[in-house]
């Protein structure tokens, strides 16, 4: 209910007629008649008196309703107005622009105003009704200055796309000629990536020359492969001259393939690569894991050592869920040198016809690189298990001539290879022998010791050179591996070139028993000069751009060029 607005003079007939009645009191009391003067003044103080009650009753009467009628049309026309206001938001908006509209928000009540807005009134009743018209015209003006006056606000629209138009059908275009742009560079990227590199069939890319070449390597450096070790670190460790690093082998009749990551990664995409064999294969395996990895990001690889087992080590490329794994086994047979941490044992004897303790392992692997040298020149003949097994403590053995062991150990693992290898699914690869070089004389080097301070490959040979490699387990590779049926392996053929590389030793730039050695070791190569294994950049590259080269140059399946 809203409070009505007195008139200034509501107060007084009650004033008046206290004064009054005051009077004539007094007057009875002091017992003197009533003058007319008196009468009179009474009569008027009770004409007002009802003159003002017919004032309050007429402002009494709801005006109010009348107002709001007045007041109708106008909001009805206002509300039209904002309708049309919001339809043609809605209609830019379709547009795809940001429309900002002001919308005229009505005040609260109108009807309050218009009571509050009451006319002052002429005296007499017969007025009544003129005053009522009156006040109801004063009300409709006074709500024609309100709408006038009302609340303004902005409203931001979203932005809503879509529409149509000739700019939107150029957009269109544009982001369709965009995506067929996109699919097109990246159609031509994957066919990039499943060329087929070309080898001749009739090249030999084991009948060449090492050529120092600054250009072209090496393919990576030392201090940009994560995964190295100390072992092979060899700039790291004190060496100064970096040559060893800069020679390229290169086909008499070809070229051999340059590396490519990025290939030989999409070739790997969902497959595993496994080397298999003893610490030559590590080595190998330690050089594939760098030339793959200078072409992923960091946080996308990661390496594991000593897993499954303890027996191999991983390293994982996770955009292309491949693996390039190293699994020890030095005899591929079991022996008692099998545990990959602690296998320093005096005697080395092997169990020749027992695999399938490592073979599980290799089951399901697309790619298999096999080595097996090093480990049997440790004496002439080899210890042979004569009966029962490691695991059940049989320690008695025979001493069998060396190539006789060794023959007899490679026709027990192509045995195995060849009835549980599915040719149409992995590719088998058999490392040549690599060689050591601690005879200086042999490449005329008189008063030299082991590989110490060689700089340079042995080039301009007169004579055949004789490092003291085993070529009768040679032989007994070539002859075995062609026995297979239904697996083909492929025999990579690294000896005589190795032989060459007398300056790519790690020497006296190395660990020894998992510790570098020490600068007085180091001054003493005939004790501590490591000629077996290989830095890093070096050798081992080469090795593995023969891999990279027969894997490279197979032809696609069908399935993956789909």
């Amino acid at each position: 209910m809203q409070q009505r607005r007195k008139s200034v003079f509501a107060s007084a007939p009650f004033a008046m007629k206290q004064a009054a009645l005051g009077a004539g009191v007094a007057a009875r009391k002091n017992g003197a008649p009533l003058s007319l003067a008196a009468v009179v003044f009474a009569l008027f103080v009770f004409a007002t008196f009802l003159y003002n009650e017919d004032i309050k009753s007429i402002t009494d009467f709801q005006f109010s309703a009348g107002a709001i009628r007045a007041k109708a049309p106008d909001l009805h026309l206002l509300q039209e107005a904002e309708a049309a206001a919001h339809a043609a938001v809605n209609t830019l908006a379709k547009r795809g622009e940001e429309v900002i509209v002001r919308v005229l928000q009505a005040p609260p009540s109108a009807a309050s105003d218009a009571s509050a807005g009451a006319l002052p009134l002429q005296s007499g009743s017969a007025n009544a009704t003129g005053a009522t018209a009156a006040a109801a015209k004063a009300n409709a003006a006074s709500a024609a200055v309100d709408v006038v006056q009302e609340k303004e606000r902005d409203v931001t629209l979203p932005t809503v796309t879509g529409g149509g138009g000739a700019d939107e059908a150029r957009r269109r275009a544009d982001e369709e000629a965009a995506e067929k742009a996109s699919a097109a560079e990246a159609a031509a990227a994957t066919a990039a990536l499943r060329a087929v590199v070309s080898v001749p069939e009739t090249c030999d890319l084991y009948r060449g020359n090492w050529v120092y070449d600054e250009v072209n390597a090496p393919v990576y450096k030392e201090g940009e492969c994560e995964f190295l070790t100390e072992q092979v670190t060899c700039m790291r460790n004190g060496r100064r001259d970096d040559s060893y690093q800069k020679w390229r082998w290169q086909p008499t009749d070809c070229d051999l393939p340059r590396f490519d990551a990025r290939l030989l990664l999409e070739r790997l995409r969902n497959k595993r690569l496994m080397f298999v064999g003893d610490s030559l294969n590590r080595n190998q395996w330690e050089s594939m894991v760098c030339l793959v990895q200078s072409v992923i990001p960091k946080g996308k690889k990661t390496l594991t050592k000593f897993v499954n087992g303890g027996s191999s080590n991983v390293f994982y490329a996770h955009e292309y869920n491949a693996t390039v794994e190293f699994y020890w086994a030095p005899f591929l047979v079991e022996s008692n040198s099998d545990n990959p941490k602690v296998h320093s044992v005096p005697d080395r004897v092997i169990q020749w016809h027992a695999i399938a303790k490592h073979a599980r392992n290799w089951v399901g692997v697309d790619y298999l690189v096999f080595n097996t040298y090093i480990w049997w020149l440790n004496t002439l003949d080899m210890k042979v298990l004569r009966k029962g097994s490691f695991d059940q403590g049989s320690t008695e053995y025979v001493e069998v001539d060396r190539p006789v062991a060794y023959k007899e150990v490679l026709k027990t693992w192509a045995k195995w290879v060849d009835r549980n290898i599915d040719p149409n699914k992995t590719t088998v690869f058999f490392m040549g022998m690599s060689p050591n070089h601690i005879t200086p004389e042999a490449w005329g080097n008189q008063g030299g010791i082991k590989c110490a301070m060689e700089t340079l490959p042995i080039t301009n040979r007169s004579t055949s050179l004789d490092v003291g490699t085993d070529w009768r387990l040679y032989a007994g590779a070539q002859e075995v591996l062609p026995t297979l049926r239904r697996v083909p392996v492929h025999f990579v053929d690294i000896t005589a070139l190795s032989e060459l590389r007398k300056d790519a030793h790690t020497s006296v730039h190395t660990l020894r028993q998992g510790k570098l050695l020490t600068p007085e070791q180091q001054a003493d190569p005939k004790t501590y000069a490591d000629c077996i294994h290989w830095c890093l950049p070096g050798l081992p590259d080469t090795w593995n751009q023969f891999l990279y080269a027969r894997i490279a140059s197979s032809p696609w399946p069908a399935a993956a060029k789909q």
